[in-house]
């Protein structure tokens, strides 16, 4: 009986461990997920707040995302998101969409 639950105490060790290691990477992975969406929010938000202080100082929206790159110092990881910016007229406020690239 005694060797039985040598065996048994032996045998949980390892499942434990094994069980600790995938409830610890599924948190991570949540996190990760976390925080590219709140990155992704980020940047929609900075984006807007720049054309928006475009339209106080010079009285239009900017023509492009170019132009906020340039002159407001916004910088885009262009390796990571897409940025599509649609403005109809210089008095009214652009639509900005930021996606997540796919990876590769």
């Amino acid at each position: 009986m005694k060797a039985f639950f040598k065996i048994l105490r032996l045998s949980a060790i390892p499942v434990l461990m094994l069980a600790a290691v995938l409830l610890f990477s599924t948190a991570l992975s949540e996190l990760n997920t976390d925080k590219a969406s709140h990155d992704l929010e980020k940047l929609e938000e900075t984006l807007t707040r720049a054309a928006v202080s475009c339209y106080a100082v010079e009285g239009a929206y900017p023509p492009n995302v170019d132009y906020l790159v340039e002159n407001y110092r916004v910088r885009i990881d262009t390796d990571r998101y897409t940025v599509k910016y649609e403005l109809y007229a210089s008095n009214l406020m652009p639509s900005i969409t930021v996606l997540e690239n796919p990876e590769r």
